[in-house]
């Protein structure tokens, strides 16, 4: 791939992280992908290039979040 692209090698692995972050891949596996030597050095670089996966997960895990009837609605 690196040949037919003509990419820098570096660009190719952010390409590779955030494929991975955005089918669901969480940070730890885009820390790998990337050889980061900290998850804090990945989430500060990496990992808000697609906000609407970070949005579809929040949204998730506000689902797991008990409700009453009659409360705020379920985001869905």
């Amino acid at each position: 791939m690196l040949a037919t692209t003509g990419l820098p090698p570096i660009t190719l692995r952010h390409v590779a992280a955030t494929l991975t972050h955005g089918e669901g891949g969480d940070r730890h596996s885009v820390k790998e992908t990337l050889r980061h030597s900290t998850i804090t050095l990945t989430s500060d670089t990496s990992t808000s290039l697609l906000p609407e996966v970070d949005q579809a997960a929040a949204e998730a895990a506000a689902r797991l979040i008990p409700r009453k009837s009659g409360g705020a609605p379920q985001a869905s």
